[in-house]
């Protein structure tokens, strides 16, 4: 993995604050679709909060104090950046090796300075369930991360997670949710759901295949997000390290990038010493706003990597489908 983060000091919390600020302050486009809401029309900066945190929330876009500074609006966000963060570093994990692979789509519009749209395909966990404010949710932190690497481009990234779901709810709205966007890119978490309601992983994998052949005809680059190393999961582990593995295959045989959160978050656990519920709520499953904020921030640096590796000519495998049997 390419994620980077230091603790913030001094003047460094400026940098901080570019790196890691919600959509409410960075002036990205961000979009979201909880099940039970409209999605909101393009360009709007509006969000629903998810529904799982049962606290009032702030909703980005909404009127500011007109005497407030850019000074005092930098060191707000920077205080809720140092109250996640300095507690616990957000640290890339050691010997993962995940190549995003090539984003042909997304680095072409990037260096043409053309409007970028992505689509956050997923669950609960891609909805933001269990995140205390909507900026809190991986993909505005995501989308912030990107706008402040790429300022001059245009760049949208709508979330289209439903809690409870998984591949076979998720394929009934591929089309009308995610092709119709007619996205840049698709970041597709899928996975989790299946192992916790004990179903064949490989029958699940045989519908995400399915789903990646419909996203790679619309021309969309596409990443994988396989499931989260928490306790709920790993009571089912010999299923979650199968459905981790096959999700893996189709990620090499399909040619598409993949986030491989089991490993990156059991590296939290395991070689950092980080307790659970220092990145996984109460319930043992969904993800904290340290957990969300941290597969963000090392999600967006592999994103990063991948597009500027393309730009400056480095050959990556190419995004197209491969006909093969897995």
């Amino acid at each position: 993995m390419t994620g980077r983060f230091s603790r913030i000091a001094g003047p460094a919390v400026l940098a901080m604050v570019l790196m890691l600020t919600g959509a409410a302050t960075s002036g990205v486009t961000a979009q979201t679709a909880p099940a039970n809401a409209a999605v909101l029309p393009m360009g709007s900066s509006g969000l629903s909060a998810p529904p799982s945190t049962g606290t009032a929330a702030a909703v980005p876009g909404a009127p500011q104090n007109l005497t407030e500074t850019p000074i005092d609006k930098a060191k707000a966000v920077a205080a809720r950046v140092r109250d996640i963060f300095n507690r616990v570093p957000c640290l890339p994990p050691k010997g993962i090796s995940q190549s995003m692979g090539s984003l042909p789509h997304v680095a072409a519009k990037l260096a043409a300075n053309k409007p970028i749209v992505i689509v956050a395909f997923g669950s609960s966990s891609t909805q933001g369930y269990g995140a205390t404010s909507p900026e809190f949710t991986y993909p505005n932190r995501l989308a912030a991360q990107l706008h402040r690497k790429y300022p001059a481009a245009a760049i949208t990234v709508i979330n289209r997670g439903k809690g409870g779901e998984d591949a076979p709810e998720m394929m009934k709205r591929l089309r009308s949710e995610v092709i119709d966007a007619k996205p840049d890119m698709v970041i597709w978490q899928v996975g989790t759901n299946a192992v916790l309601r004990n179903l064949d992983p490989a029958s699940t994998v045989k519908t995400v295949e399915d789903g990646v052949a419909t996203i790679q005809a619309s021309g969309a680059d596409l990443v994988l997000v396989d499931p989260q190393y928490a306790p709920a999961v790993n009571a089912r582990g010999e299923n979650a390290g199968r459905m981790v593995s096959l999700l893996s295959k189709v990620a090499h045989v399909r040619h598409v990038g993949i986030f491989p959160r089991f490993e990156v978050m059991r590296d939290w656990h395991d070689r950092q010493s980080l307790p659970f519920d220092a990145f996984v709520t109460k319930d043992g499953l969904h993800m904290n706003d340290w957990g969300y904020a941290c597969f963000a921030q090392l999600l967006g640096d592999d994103i990063i990597r991948s597009v500027d590796q393309m730009q400056a000519g480095v050959r990556l495998p190419a995004a197209t489908a491969v006909n093969r049997p897995l």
